[in-house]
């Protein structure tokens, strides 16, 4: 609240009152007159709680706009969305500091920070307060990757970690060790801050990979089709674009001949190798051209195909905005990234800045997203082994992702999902609930100090119109069903207690 001195006259002093709400820039002037004797300082009244933030009545998105940066407001919403989207979703006042950067500082500052990753808070522990084995027990490879996005400087990084985690799904479910997948995810965060050439040769190789798609089991007398197929048809090309045929996945396969490891009883797939035995050498014909041509050459000519350029940008627009890009966009897209030799980072910082990004319709936040966010936006360490099933029954478990498609976005909210992240705010809340017997909660507290509380817990997420007049006719409501004094103290504390999981649980919170 700031406070401004008006004109003096004798005996009295004018003073002006302005409420000015961060969240939507709402201003409420209050003028007071306070007497006071000549040589007497006024006193200072406490102001109360800060004033509701106007509720969301959000206009309808944009229609897909040309490539462009987008010009418009960039305040803590915008903020919020980027955050949402490129990370996790703010940590307390992450937002309002974003938002004073300005729109391209905002973004580079998280594309591009400064200095090294580091984990802020207290270590992760189980349900039994021991420290995870992310190697070794299950689901500790889910709780040690999400600490990593609740905890993390620099979430951007872990964002296009789970994107790529997604884009070339590998899982436990094939693979010997939740080691190898845990390595494999290295490989994927350190992607974007190369070319897609360089990831595609890594990924290929990725041990991990060799397993879940049978590269480690493709020689010269028993070619096996599986990555082949994959690696055009999900990975680079795209499936019904007339960009590979059914010969070209058999030639292909033959030049990715040549990986093998062994096994141990103990440790599972070990020791992987390219040996040249095991390698088809005899001349292949992918793509019209012929060559004989090895596992490097099928990346490169994957990459390299002229309708690659194109499934790229498609791909990594849909992870940050839901709607399809104009067809200018799309194209000066493909320029972008065929231009900087198919580097990746410029290409999502040309996604993270454009208007359709900002003015575009709402996404829902995957399982994964939306538990880190409630965690972050707390300010709660991960201590309970109940967040991998959990994620599990929400269609999100970590290092386990259905199929070699990944996740299916369009199935983040339904009927069989919703109840998890229902649970997941009840188990995030639990050491924030209020009981509602010890007689420590207050006796008196408006609907609005109420709302107040509840919002400020969850760092003010901005709530549409309807929702937010809900909740506070609901809370208005609580104080008629007082019926004795002594109800006074638990329902007050349970109303909070349902605020609190309301909110939370809300669509505004839901989505991003």
């Amino acid at each position: 609240m700031a406070v401004k001195a008006g004109r003096k006259k004798k005996g009295r002093v004018y003073r002006r009152k302005r409420w000015v709400d961060s969240d939507e820039g709402v201003v409420r002037l209050r003028t007071k007159v306070i007497r006071r004797r000549r040589g007497e300082r006024a006193p200072r009244k406490d102001p109360g709680p800060r004033p509701l933030p106007r509720p969301q009545k959000p206009r309808a998105p944009w229609k897909p706009q040309p490539f462009d940066v987008y010009h418009g407001k960039f305040g803590r919403l915008e903020a919020m969305r980027l955050l949402n989207r490129a990370g996790f979703g703010p940590a307390p006042g992450q937002a309002e500091k974003l938002a004073k950067l300005g729109m391209k500082k905002a973004v580079r500052s998280l594309t591009r920070p400064q200095g090294k990753a580091k984990l802020i808070g207290p270590e992760p522990v189980d349900g039994d307060g021991l420290p995870l084995a992310p190697f070794d027990s299950w689901g500790h490879d889910h709780l040690w990757w999400l600490d990593r996005m609740v905890r993390t400087n620099q979430p951007f990084r872990e964002r296009m970690a789970l994107v790529f985690h997604d884009w070339f799904a590998t899982s436990n479910a094939g693979v010997s060790q939740q080691r190898q997948m845990i390595d494999q995810y290295w490989t994927l965060r350190a992607g974007v801050n190369g070319t897609f050439d360089d990831l595609v040769v890594k990924v290929t190789k990725d041990p991990a990979m060799l397993q879940w798609l049978n590269g480690g089991e493709n020689n010269k007398w028993s070619p096996n089709e599986n990555y082949a197929r994959e690696l055009m048809e999900l990975f680079t090309l795209g499936a019904d674009r007339g960009a590979y045929m059914e010969d070209d996945i058999r030639e292909a396969a033959r030049a990715l001949t040549g990986w093998r490891y062994d096994w141990d009883d103990d440790l599972g797939a070990v020791n992987f190798r390219f040996d040249p035995e095991f390698h088809d050498e005899d001349s292949k014909k992918i793509f019209g051209k012929k060559g004989k041509w090895d596992w490097r050459d099928v990346c490169r000519l994957c990459v390299t195909h002229k309708l690659h350029a194109s499934f790229f940008v498609d791909k990594l627009w849909s992870y940050f905005v839901p709607a399809a890009p104009s067809k200018g966009t799309r194209r000066a897209l493909i320029h972008l990234y065929l231009k900087k030799g198919r580097k990746i980072l410029p290409v999502v910082e040309a996604i993270l800045q454009h208007p359709d990004f900002y003015r575009g319709p709402a996404m829902v936040k995957p399982p994964a997203v939306f538990n880190a966010s409630l965690l972050r936006a707390l300010k709660l360490p991960i201590n309970s082994d109940a967040w991998t099933w959990l994620g599990d029954s929400a269609g999100q478990q970590l290092f386990l992702p259905p199929n070699v498609a990944g996740w299916d976005d369009d199935r983040w909210l339904d009927t069989s999902t919703v109840r998890a992240r229902w649970l997941m705010v009840t188990y995030a809340l639990d050491s924030r609930h209020h009981d509602a017997w010890n007689d420590s909660y207050r006796e008196t507290e408006s609907t609005r100090a109420a709302m107040n509380r509840a919002l400020s817990a969850l760092g003010w997420p901005p709530l549409h119109s309807d929702h937010q007049h809900e909740l506070v006719a609901m809370s208005d409501r609580i104080p008629g069903h007082i019926t004795d004094e002594w109800q006074r103290r638990p329902y007050l504390a349970m109303r909070q207690n349902a605020l609190l999981q309301l909110i939370a649980s809300c669509p505004d919170f839901q989505l991003s």
